[in-house]
């Protein structure tokens, strides 16, 4: 890894103000937990986030790519390499129902944007915290709804530096997961089909599903939103009176309000850990294997994870 290199490189294409060596990430995840990066990067043009990536495959330096920060847990240790925080966020309607955004446009900002101009399809999606990147790569689901569902294209950048526009079937949406999640591949724009409909009654719309979210999940606490997905029911057999959700199971399973350190499973919803204050990113990640321990032991499921690990967290505890 030429560290020398990469730094004169990038700090040359993005200026030294947008460089940041052994930055903590804390700050910059809603967990507010985590070490540090070697350097933290924030770019505000497809050309800087391309120069970037081609910069780190040229120097051998390991590229970690952060929208929001909702949805990750950061490691204790940090993180290896650049933290590359995409900072594009423009928002444009590009023909008769369909509206392009950026990677790094926020949910909430979209829904905003699309609301205001009597566009439907997103406004289910107001409080949905995180960017357009994070929700696209995960497929971002809400009220039996995923995101992904919308996309109709997507133009991304390929480990190789060469950039493809992508069909919403070549990107391959399934539940919490797309292509981008084990290709290596960054999102730069995605675009979202649209309908017509009255402003205030989008804005209707919206003020519900926001207060949906605020009656039922604790969003006064720093959290990374759930933790598991929910149960398949092709493959996993919840018992009967038990409704098919992860935090149904782990309230069943006892753990609801189990506290470790300043970490604790949400008493609000048990699919949730809450950082109460001074929390690590250890205990976070023990309560999250407690949890996944007691409900393999008592209903022989196994959660799996929705929340995205970052860095080295090493033998966890998991009681």
């Amino acid at each position: 890894m030429d560290e020398t290199r990469f730094e004169t490189d990038v700090t040359r294409l993005v200026g030294a103000g947008h460089i940041r060596r052994g930055a903590p990430l804390a700050e910059l995840t809603s967990f507010h937990v985590g070490g540090p990066a070697d350097w933290v990067v924030d770019v505000g043009t497809q050309a800087e986030l391309e120069g970037v990536l081609t910069a780190a495959r040229a120097c051998g330096v390991p590229v970690t790519l952060l929208g929001g920060g909702t949805n990750v847990l950061v490691a204790d240790a940090g993180v290896r390499g650049a933290v590359v925080r995409p900072r594009l966020s423009a928002i444009d309607q590009t023909g008769p129902g369909r509206v392009r955004a950026e990677a790094g446009a926020t949910i909430n900002g979209l829904v905003r944007w699309t609301v205001s101009r009597g566009l439907a399809g997103l406004e289910a999606w107001a409080g949905t915290p995180g960017t357009v990147g994070g929700a696209v790569r995960g497929n971002a689901h809400f009220g039996g709804r995923n995101i992904g569902d919308l996309v109709t294209a997507a133009l991304i950048v390929t480990p190789s530096g060469d950039r493809r526009c992508l069909t919403h079937d070549e990107l391959g949406f399934a539940y919490d997961t797309s292509r981008l999640c084990g290709s290596g591949e960054t999102l730069i724009w995605a675009e979202f089909a649209v309908t017509t409909a009255a402003p205030e009654a989008l804005r209707q719309r919206a003020r519900e599903s926001l207060a949906y979210r605020k009656g039922t999940q604790p969003l006064a606490l720093a959290s990374a939103g759930c933790v598991f997905q929910n149960p398949d029911p092709a493959r996993d057999r919840v018992p009967d009176g038990i409704p098919a959700s992860a935090g149904a199971l782990v309230d069943r399973a006892g753990l609801k309000g189990r506290r470790l350190g300043g970490a604790r499973i949400s008493p609000v919803h048990a699919n949730f850990v809450v950082n109460e204050g001074g929390a690590t990113a250890r205990e976070i990640r023990s309560l999250i294997e407690a949890a996944r321990t007691a409900v393999r032991q008592q209903f022989g499921i196994e959660l799996r994870d929705e929340v995205v690990y970052l860095g080295e967290f090493g033998n966890i505890d998991n009681r």
